[in-house]
């Protein structure tokens, strides 16, 4: 093995959890899931990153069983036997080849446009209504819907542990729903659920009390959450460790073993005075472990890719990842298109192959390799 690349291969474990490397397969959405169910394709796909020695996959997002949970075709859902028998599939692929795996549980909120599948006429839901020419595009949520939504995550985590999955991740992140509830640009209740940011942050500590509940206290959650936003890649949630500290803490208690923590490129510091990023900060204000992600192993960050474009990102160097990870500022590093083009990235690391390594176009999005 090439030396510097020791830290990504060392184990990690986590109760019950235990992984052969520090490397996460970060979730990705593809869309290859018509009907909302993982066909062979999608177990090929998993099973083949299991194979080269990723530790920990995080599936794609998968949605819950609400009815405006979904935003996008052909993504796959996580309820409904057809579904979560071809997720079983999945997890037994993955599992052959030595690999574990969480599903991404996904609700996409206010996000969702109307004639989204599989209920054309079931609009966004969100924190705060939004009416445009007289029609609500967005459904304020009420007290039931917002238990109707912490159930349907509830079932889901049941389902994951039923079928064998390896725990869970929450998305927390990016403007969708559990997000929205957090960002006070989208967030104008004026009820216990809007207000500061303590009170934004109950839907959220509700929604993982009643999984942690029902899991049991073995079962790992993983929360992934932003600063940034798909509708504001500048926004932040906090100013400063102090906040930062005050908004997770009371996530943790409330049954998150794992912070994923989402930033567009690892090596930006969070704050003024100090190198740590995002995930260095939460594990160190928190005490659990964290997940890194963004850019890692390539040149260019994603976000230029979610237009059509033909720029080509390259594989780039992983000293200063490797720098961060001898230091423990976190515990395991997520990677993203660098696996998703190329299946044998984390082979080709590990052999010091480098030269050999596929760069990242906007082609890769179109099939599963």
């Amino acid at each position: 093995m090439n030396a510097p690349v020791n830290a990504l291969f060392q184990p990690f474990s986590l109760g019950a959890l235990e992984l052969p490397s520090r490397v996460v397969m970060a979730p990705m959405t593809r869309s290859f899931s018509p009907g909302g169910v993982p066909n062979s394709k999608v177990i090929e796909y998993y099973r083949r990153r299991a194979a080269s020695g990723v530790g920990l996959i995080i599936t794609e997002g998968t949605t819950v069983g609400h009815k405006a949970a979904n935003g996008y075709p052909n993504v796959p859902r996580f309820f409904g036997e057809d579904a979560l028998a071809g997720w079983q599939k999945v997890v037994e692929a993955v599992h052959a080849e030595g690999g574990k795996i969480v599903p991404q549980l996904w609700h996409v909120g206010s996000i969702r446009r109307a004639g989204t599948e599989p209920d054309a006429s079931v609009p966004g839901y969100g924190p705060s209504e939004k009416v445009k020419d007289g029609n609500v595009v967005v459904h304020g949520m009420t007290q039931e819907d917002i238990d109707e939504v912490i159930q349907a995550f509830t079932q889901a985590a049941v389902d994951a542990q039923r079928i064998g999955m390896d725990g869970v991740e929450i998305h927390g992140a990016h403007g969708y729903l559990i997000d929205q509830f957090f960002w006070e640009t989208s967030n104008q209740r004026t009820d216990g659920y809007g207000g500061d940011l303590a009170q934004r942050s109950r839907f959220a500590i509700e929604l993982i009390k009643s999984m942690r509940a029902a899991v049991g206290p073995g079962f790992p959650i993983i929360l992934r959450f932003s600063q940034w936003k798909q509708q504001d890649y500048t926004a932040r949630l906090v100013q400063t460790p102090e906040e930062l500290g005050a908004f997770l803490k009371p996530l943790a208690d409330a049954g998150v073993d794992i912070f994923h923590c989402s930033t567009r490129r690892f090596w930006e510091p969070e704050f003024e005075g100090s190198d740590l990023n995002l995930a260095g900060w939460t594990r160190q204000l928190t005490g659990k472990p964290t997940i890194t992600v963004g850019s890692v192993g390539l040149d260019g960050e994603f976000m230029q890719f979610m237009v059509k474009t033909d720029k080509v990102a390259q594989p780039a160097s992983l000293d200063d990842l490797l720098t961060r990870l001898n230091n423990q500022e976190f515990d395991l590093v997520a990677v993203g298109r660098a696996l998703l083009v190329d299946p044998d990235w984390l082979i080709k690391v590990r052999e010091g192959r480098n030269q050999d390594i596929l760069p990242f176009s906007r082609d890769a999005l179109m099939s599963l390799v």
